[in-house]
């Protein structure tokens, strides 16, 4: 087992159906069938002409064909009090139930905070769960206490995540006071 990249833009119909059967045993959701997850998976890296080092992807550890771990990489440009600026959302986090405890999960987001590391963002903004704060907390990570907003949603005033804690990769830099703007729905 070791780990990959699948760049989203390249992404094979298998490859988005593997992922999304990870994703449907983690997040069972009668509304969001295997067929809907693959196809997300295939359109998140359809239309991206930004930089070729911000390019939407997955990192992944499969055993024996199966995904069995998966963070994703998102580009996105947010607006702030400091001007725009892109960001790495981190998106649709999971370890298989059986393989869990085998620091899986960690490989997979250290990736993804690699690519900030190296300088293709200056942050990566993600949501989780309080009991999963911890983990990401002990990889860098700290809490975002701005208001987050979608600019382009109905309700300006209503956060585009669904969890209630956001955070944000590193905890240190220079991360702008006041609202974010997601400029789109939550990842």
């Amino acid at each position: 087992m070791q780990l990959e990249y699948l760049d989203a833009r390249t992404l094979t119909e298998a490859d988005a159906l593997a992922i999304g059967k990870l994703l449907a045993e983690i997040w069972p959701n009668p509304a969001k069938p295997l067929a809907v997850r693959q196809q997300q998976m295939l359109e998140m890296g359809q239309g991206y002409t930004g930089p070729e080092e911000q390019a939407p992807g997955s990192y992944l550890i499969r055993d024996q064909g199966h995904v069995i771990a998966h963070a994703a990489i998102i580009p996105r440009e947010i607006g702030t009090t400091a001007g725009n600026c892109v960001i790495a959302g981190l998106a649709r986090v999971c370890t298989a139930p059986a393989a869990r405890g085998r620091g899986l999960g960690e490989q997979v987001v250290r990736a993804v905070f690699e690519v900030v590391d190296r300088g293709a963002f200056a942050f990566s903004l993600f949501q989780t769960t309080p009991p999963v704060q911890a983990f990401y907390e002990r990889l860098g990570a700290c809490l975002v206490h701005n208001p987050i907003i979608n600019s382009l949603g109905p309700d300006r005033h209503v956060s585009p995540f669904w969890d209630p804690v956001v955070m944000r990769y590193p905890s240190h830099g220079d991360w702008p006071p006041g609202e974010i703007d997601l400029r789109g729905p939550g990842y």
